[in-house]
């Protein structure tokens, strides 16, 4: 008997409860908590089986800790905000209960992106005895899982990792985020680093540009090197990389909106006063912006998410190149979703699953390339995400 408590009932947290609810046999108990209830009970209502659903604020550990003592589950999968990482965290220790989530801690006051916040809790959990598993989405989360493999299968050392994220959807909308409005364009907007020759190099944000050509007639896109987190823990614990990138395709249009909500202050994180009232800028967007989770009905197109690693395997240079193609609408037919929130969404239950079946259960906090890849690669197939390699593909980043 398995009881998990999925927190945050946004596009992602649709797609977890619709992917556990379908696996009767390893989720047998089910409960959906988010500060809305009503959004809650709308997924609920999707569902060929009955959950169960609850109201808790996740910044404040009390109400936290009083829904896991009630409930009891064996895990939190945890797909709120990033700003909440470390209160759920806290209140998992204080249940007893396993925890895992899809992105690291980031401060609500400003855009960094690292892990040292919740790899800090490596004693507490261990001491625990519990287990804490961190980015089980799709980059971070399958594109870490991916590179695990690669280093286990392909090659003896990497060398160069290149992480590309190319979404060929088409909205309709003149300007519209995949995922939370704030996250993204925080991410978009932070100072570039990627890892080279055993530090971090910064340059400034979307300077970087080529294009790169999606397998299996997906399409040509403009990719931008961008920081993601997943290069902090990969290259922490593949100490093999001298040199990695993470890419992600934009649009010419998504790219001048962005630029001119930033010329006119509306990515702003900084309070500013506004009519006796104190408002955050890029929280407002937010409030403006289409929701995430509405997209999926208008969505069309394709994601190519995937791995290019090169290195050396038996003495001799070798490349290859994992990836996944996940389908807007096939998506929204199968879980009322696009694929952006899928593609974060299915990962998330396969790492649940993972920890439920005791194939990654540990003590401590645990990124997920840290974890045997094979079990996880596995259900990727199974539930969803396929993937494919091409060994020596025949192109490089730069």
């Amino acid at each position: 008997m398995s009881k998990v408590l999925i927190i945050g009932a946004g596009g992602v947290g649709g797609v977890v409860t619709h992917k556990c609810a379908q696996l009767t046999d390893v989720f047998t108990e089910i409960i959906l908590a988010s500060r809305n209830e009503e959004k809650c009970k709308k997924i609920a209502a999707q569902l060929p089986r009955a959950i169960k659903t609850a109201q808790v604020d996740a910044d404040k550990v009390p109400e936290l800790v009083a829904l896991l003592e009630k409930e009891k589950p064996e895990l939190v999968i945890n797909v709120a905000l990033p700003y909440q990482d470390l209160t759920i965290m806290d209140a998992c220790l204080e249940a007893g209960v396993h925890y895992l989530d899809t992105a690291n801690y980031e401060p609500l006051d400003t855009a960094k992106f690292e892990y040292k916040w919740q790899w800090a809790y490596q004693d507490k959990f261990q001491q625990a005895g519990l287990m804490a598993l961190l980015g089980s989405g799709f980059d971070p989360g399958a594109t870490n899982v991916f590179t695990a493999y690669l280093n286990k299968h392909y090659f003896d050392e990497i060398h160069y990792l290149d992480i590309i994220d190319v979404n060929g959807g088409d909205h309709g909308y003149p300007f519209a985020t995949n995922f939370n409005p704030e996250i993204n364009i925080r991410e978009v907007t932070a100072e570039c680093r990627h890892w080279e020759d055993g530090k971090f190099v910064e340059t400034p944000a979307m300077s970087v540009k080529q294009q790169f050509n999606c397998p299996e007639d997906v399409g040509s896109y403009n990719i931008y090197r961008m920081y993601h987190e997943e290069l902090e823990s990969l290259t922490k614990h593949l100490p093999s990389i001298k040199k990695a990138q993470f890419w992600m395709s934009f649009g010419d249009n998504y790219l001048k909106h962005l630029e001119v909500l930033g010329n006119v202050g509306m990515t702003g994180i900084e309070p500013v006063e506004f009519q006796g009232q104190k408002i955050v800028p890029i929280q407002f967007l937010k409030q403006l912006l289409p929701d995430p989770s509405t997209l999926g009905p208008r969505t069309v197109g394709k994601t190519c998410i995937g791995v290019h690693a090169r290195g050396i395997k038996d003495g001799k240079e070798h490349s290859a190149y994992i990836y996944n193609i996940c389908d807007h609408q096939a998506c929204y037919n199968e879980v009322q979703s696009q694929a952006i929130s899928y593609t974060t969404g299915v990962p998330a239950m396969i790492g649940a699953k993972m920890i439920l079946e005791g194939k990654w259960k540990q003590a401590g906090v645990f990124n997920i390339e840290q974890m045997d890849p094979d079990p996880f690669m596995e259900d990727m197939n199974k539930y969803g995400l396929p993937w494919k390699v091409i060994e020596n593909p025949g192109f490089e980043l730069i």
